[in-house]
């Protein structure tokens, strides 16, 4: 059954301005008479009312009513008195009013319909139309922002553009500050101000007045109770029942500006501690090797005026002795994070070199990886231990003058000052080579080796030479301690 025209119903005077009213309209449209009879109704408002006939709306207000339930956005019942037909014939047109609609035969007919009345006094025997929109996609689509905004945990806060005034605030932003949502709600931007002390302030401001996206910016939030709290926040502008808001949320920054001063004040320690040490320091980077920083210690022992003519004698290639000595123990380091105590060389200003133990680690300052080495100046230590040797290996030419009691105390004393560098392991000698070297510290010659053996002296004498090579000694005492530290002829 067609709906009826409102040819039909008014006559020829009005039918023009139905049509205009009616034409191409998206909007629900219900006509009433004066009697209070639904006289006319639109295709769209058909299909917001899920009905097929004028006649299954109900004829009248009362007929409405057994039909459809409406209730505010509140869920509370409208009375019978308050709905948009009783509206429209009690006082003629009215504003928007937003219902939720249900109909008493369809559990699953829900729907949001925004009404508003209007008179129609010039038209005959006609009270007026009730104009209606399907709001309900709009809306359920703000219950679900609404349900997520309250149990979102990230705070927010929403402040109505037109007077600056918080409108919706959810738990997270309630527990962050201490504030009630009673002492929010209604409170003015300028009473608990969201952008105090941010990065950008007057842009914020504007942002705001203009209703557009406010960047993320750190700011200085007061707490309900007098505290600062240190946030990043940021704002995005939507509407909130048809009125411009915007949407500020927040990122408590309490724990990284912990982390941030932790990280300060171990900074400051280190540095201290780095300045004051007693014992030669410096950072350098892990992959050039640059000089970032010395400390006095190393500046005095090196001879350097400041960390500027340390970085040029480095640049020149002249504080390490050996140019590839960095390189080579950054990739250690970087196998084993540390290195204890290993030998090397600086040059010093002078242009003289400098013996020392470099212990290093691989730390990281700010977000640069570098290398801290610690440094200990070992020259008179090699210096008493090199003239030491020479003593022991003047009076080791012929161990054989020597009971066997002397020359094993002569080897644990080279042993203790640590003069032996050549760690040669014995896997190294021939089984031929170590019984040779077994007799030499036995104190035999090499006739006596020859006829133990059963070689000759020319091959005892071979033997000799090669054991001297592969153990890195040049006399015959030195061979015997030598071996006398690893055991052999014991």
């Amino acid at each position: 059954m067609r709906p009826s025209t409102a040819a039909d119903t008014f006559g020829a005077e009005a039918e023009a301005l139905f049509q205009e009213l009616a034409s191409g309209s998206t909007e629900g449209i219900l006509v009433l008479d004066k009697r209070g009879r639904i006289a006319w109704v639109n295709e769209a408002a058909l299909r917001m009312h899920d009905a097929h006939r004028m006649d299954e709306l109900g004829d009248t207000a009362v007929g409405y009513r057994k039909r459809y339930q409406l209730h505010y956005r509140t869920r509370r019942k409208l009375p019978a008195g308050q709905y948009p037909i009783d509206r429209l014939m009690r006082a003629g047109g009215f504003h928007d009013l937003c219902v939720h609609v249900t109909r008493k035969d369809d559990d699953e007919f829900h729907r949001v319909f925004q009404f508003r009345g209007l008179a129609l006094d010039q038209v005959a025997d006609s009270c007026g139309a009730l104009v209606l929109q399907d709001a309900t996609q709009r809306f359920e689509a703000q219950e679900r922002f609404e349900r997520t905004f309250d149990v979102n945990p990230a705070p927010a806060i929403i402040c109505r553009v037109s007077d600056l005034r918080y409108i919706k605030v959810n738990n997270g932003f309630v527990q962050m500050t201490g504030y009630s949502q009673r002492s929010l709600l209604g409170s003015s931007s300028y009473e608990i101000d969201v952008l105090r002390q941010a990065e950008q302030r007057d842009k914020a401001i504007e942002c705001l007045k203009h209703g557009q996206t406010i960047p993320q910016m750190e700011a200085v939030l007061r707490q309900a109770d007098g505290s600062d709290k240190y946030v990043v926040v940021a704002g995005q502008p939507l509407d909130v029942d048809g009125e411009p808001c915007m949407l500020f949320t927040f990122i408590d920054l309490t724990a990284r500006k912990q982390v941030e001063q932790d990280l300060r004040q171990s900074e400051e320690r280190f540095s201290t501690a780095f300045r004051l040490a007693p014992v030669p320091m410096a950072l350098s980077s892990i992959e050039e090797g640059k000089l970032l920083e010395i400390n006095e210690a190393f500046l005095q022992v090196t001879g350097h005026a400041d960390k500027e003519d340390a970085n040029q004698a480095l640049s020149r290639q002249q504080l390490w002795v050996d140019p590839q000595t960095h390189q080579k123990l950054a990739g250690q380091l970087e196998r084993n994070s540390s290195l204890r105590n290993v030998e090397l060389q600086l040059r010093l200003r002078s242009g003289q070199f400098l013996d020392c133990l470099a212990s290093a680690e691989i730390v990281t300052i700010g977000s640069l990886r570098c290398i801290l080495w610690v440094v200990q100046d070992i020259t008179q230590r090699k210096r008493t231990e090199a003239e030491l040797m020479q003593a022991i290996e003047a009076v080791m030419q012929d161990a054989s003058w020597f009971s066997r009691s002397v020359v094993e105390k002569l080897a644990q004393l080279r042993g203790r000052h640590g003069a032996a560098s050549n760690q040669t392991e014995l896997a190294d000698l021939t089984l031929r080579e170590q019984e040779i070297l077994h007799l030499m510290c036995q104190g035999k010659e090499d006739r006596e080796i020859s006829e133990a053996l059963g070689i000759s002296r020319h091959t005892v004498r071979n033997h000799v030479a090669a054991i001297y090579s592969k153990i890195g000694v040049h006399r015959r005492g030195a061979a015997i301690i030598w071996a006398l530290e690893r055991g052999i002829g014991g």
